[in-house]
């Protein structure tokens, strides 16, 4: 996706002279969302550039700004402590170019991954790398104090382990706006009072603003200042709104239809609070990972569904309600699903499976997913989730052989849609939720 579409140059303080219909831009553009884009830019290009950083002039020539855009924008990101130099790189001319890369342990998101019998979290640092993680027993049954209550612990829980590891001090954050670029006010504490409703595009205070801990012995030297939290993104299976985080029936159990599960964890944790369902977790930290193009990802644990990237986009549809690949029926009057149909290919999948014929799962997994690939014409199909994890070769070749043999029917010249096994392992779900969070701080919305 061409996230630069759309911005022209732009003049010294940042703000666009030439500005077209780009994301969330247009005509009476809002200059202080303009201003944030840019920053979002900036941030996501040091992403993307690792440690090996990238020089203010690459970043004109990527993002259109003018250099002394990017020098105001640069500057205000090492002031606030999001970016530093990585060294020097030698010049076709005149002296050596600096070059920049992003502090990832500047912030920090958590991800959780609130399976049917499983309750696992991670925190991950701005570039995505997971520092501590957690993982528990909890039935999606249990009732919803039992799970809201364990969600809260473990979130604290995952942050102490953290602390202690050395990613010190993260105990809480809120999101603030600034006039220029993105900024990450920390809370003192995670406490059970009401938190802001997440916004589209979170916005990077100046370190200044971070909280002191508490005050150390005499003796002792005084802790650095915590990195901001931006945020908790929950992934667990739907149909759920992700708009505005509320649960529908969710699959085997109903009871949570009309749960409003985003507004009572942030108004427990203090922070802002995303909800999606766990196949588009898994999707967008495959997106955000570097997969390209469009793709569907196919998880089968306890359940069965599909993430889909559509354009280099996570596809939710227009109600956020999009696959549910699991329940669509394949074989008319086959056995009863949980969903209430008959011969889903989940129940027909997960059947298989609870009689040890890996095989047969396979195969009724890659008929399903010949008919999302003929549907949609994606570039890939990608297999995740713990069943397929535990014997991943099964799958990935019965679903082949599957997309395989309709590509030779139908004469296709370009050959079959290629499978793969999705990287990630257990913990994709719960990186791809904390990816809720992240992904807005580089100008990704919520995917």
């Amino acid at each position: 996706m061409n996230r630069t579409n759309g911005v022209g140059r732009n003049t010294g303080t940042g703000v666009g002279t030439g500005v077209g219909r780009g994301p969330g831009v247009g005509t009476g553009v809002n200059l202080l969302a303009l201003r944030n884009h840019n920053a979002a830019l900036v941030l996501d290009l040091l992403r993307t550039a690792g440690p090996d950083g990238i020089s203010r002039l690459e970043l004109a020539e990527r993002t259109g700004l003018t250099p002394q855009a990017v020098s105001k924008i640069t500057a205000r990101l090492r002031q606030e402590g999001l970016a530093a130099e990585a060294g020097h790189r030698a010049s076709t001319g005149g002296k050596p170019r600096t070059v920049l890369r992003l502090v990832p342990e500047a912030g920090h998101a958590i991800g959780v991954h609130l399976d049917r019998d499983e309750l696992r979290v991670v925190l991950a640092e701005l570039d995505g790398r997971v520092v501590g993680e957690r993982c528990v027993p909890l039935s999606l049954g249990a009732g919803a104090e039992t799970v809201v209550g364990a969600v809260v612990r473990e979130v604290r829980g995952v942050m102490e382990v953290a602390e202690t590891a050395g990613a010190a001090g993260v105990l809480g954050g809120v999101l603030a706006g600034e006039p220029l670029g993105l900024s990450l006010t920390p809370a003192s504490t995670l406490a059970p009072t009401p938190a802001p409703t997440p916004t589209p595009t979170p916005t990077l205070t100046p370190s200044a603003g971070l909280a002191p801990t508490a005050p150390a012995a005499p003796s002792a030297p005084a802790k650095p200042p915590a990195p901001p939290l931006l945020g908790v993104g929950v992934a667990l299976p739907g149909p759920l709104d992700h708009t505005h985080g509320v649960l529908h029936r969710v699959t085997g159990f109903p009871e949570w239809d009309g749960f409003p599960l985003r507004d009572v964890l942030a108004a427990r944790l203090g922070v802002p609070v995303i909800v999606d369902k766990d196949t588009n977790a898994a999707a967008l930290g495959l997106a955000v990972g570097g997969e390209r193009g469009s793709f569907a990802c196919l998880h089968l644990g306890t359940g069965l569904g599909a993430g889909l990237v559509i354009g280099g986009t996570v596809h939710r549809g227009a109600r956020t309600g999009a696959g549910e690949f699991g329940h669509q029926v394949i074989q008319l009057d086959g056995p009863p699903c949980t969903c209430g149909n008959r011969g889903c290919v989940e129940a027909l999948c997960l059947a298989a499976i609870g009689r040890g014929d890996v095989a047969e799962a396979a195969r009724v997994l890659g008929e399903a997913a010949a008919n999302l690939a003929g549907l949609l014409d994606i570039d890939a199909v990608l297999l995740g989730g713990r069943t397929i994890a535990a014997d991943p070769a099964p799958f990935v070749h019965g679903v082949a052989a599957v997309l395989d043999a309709r590509a030779r029917r139908e004469g296709s010249p370009e050959g079959a849609v290629p499978v793969r096994l999705a990287p990630g392992g257990a913990r994709a779900v719960a990186e791809g939720a904390a990816q809720l969070s992240l992904a807005p701080v580089f100008g990704r919305g919520d995917g």
